[in-house]
């Protein structure tokens, strides 16, 4: 047996950011189906918390939804420090939470740039300087961070959210480094185009465009991008770390 599976605890507690509606949504429900695993899921509301706590209670899916910020290290802290007392800390962390906020590279002004890397990059930092150390205490923990095709491949108007994503990836890479030895291991799964709240604003036009350029010629599925995360956290993906998992249909191949 590994040094991985013999620490892994019987009652794990997964936290995933950003889960109130489409991709993070999707892997709240399907951690929840892991045996053993409460499921806390961070919005940015009270609205949001609510939502995911009615949708885990729905599911039969022991968990609740907490509200934190992501681009407050105050509120991390704080959020973390009363998960922590009330049911424990996280084993399984999932950095999920993202914002967009598009603009040719020429037109885009410094806080535009700022707000996303803040939330996106920054945020992914504050979660897992607020995790690590515990997992690495019990020498046992899963982080998946939620990067996208476009921080490998990039894309127009997207210079800030495409830098912000493949920070995602160096800084994974660089801390599976650090804390393999522990028994954690760091991962990416990197979406492409999903069905979600966002793509589906897309004129006809536009999702035309877009689908001749994927060999699998449709939009993926949250579950689809939910399965891949399980998996990573799973005792089955023990000896998996540093790696970037795409689940794009063939957009990107690396």
């Amino acid at each position: 047996m590994s040094i991985n599976e013999s620490s892994m605890p019987a009652v794990q507690v997964a936290l995933v950011t950003g889960a109130s509606r489409g991709i993070g949504k999707a892997i709240a429900l399907r951690l929840g189906k892991m045996p053993g695993v409460t499921v806390v899921g961070t919005a940015t509301s009270e609205k949001g918390q609510e939502i995911i706590t009615h949708y885990l209670n729905e599911a039969n899916i022991k968990g609740c939804g907490i509200v934190l910020d992501v681009t407050s290290s105050r509120s991390v802290e704080e959020a973390i420090a009363n998960l922590t007392e009330r049911v424990g800390s996280p084993s399984i962390l999932v950095n999920n939470a993202g914002i967009t906020h598009d603009n040719l590279f020429l037109r885009m002004n410094i806080e535009e740039w700022s707000k996303v890397l803040d939330a996106n990059l920054t945020g992914t930092y504050r979660l897992l300087h607020a995790c690590i150390r515990p997992m690495m205490r019990q020498r046992y923990g899963r982080v998946v961070n939620i990067s996208s095709v476009v921080g490998s491949m990039g894309n127009a108007g997207q210079a800030n959210y495409a830098a912000s994503k493949a920070g995602m990836i160096g800084l994974t890479k660089s801390l599976a480094k650090e804390v393999g030895s522990r028994g954690v291991t760091v991962n990416v799964v990197a979406p492409g185009f999903i069905d979600t709240d966002m793509t589906r604003t897309f004129t006809e036009a536009q999702r035309a465009k877009l689908l001749e350029q994927i060999p699998i010629p449709r939009m993926g599925q949250p579950e689809e991008v939910a399965h891949a995360v399980a998996f990573l956290v799973s005792k089955e993906a023990a000896y998996i770390t540093g790696e970037t998992m795409h689940v794009n249909g063939g957009m990107y191949m690396c």
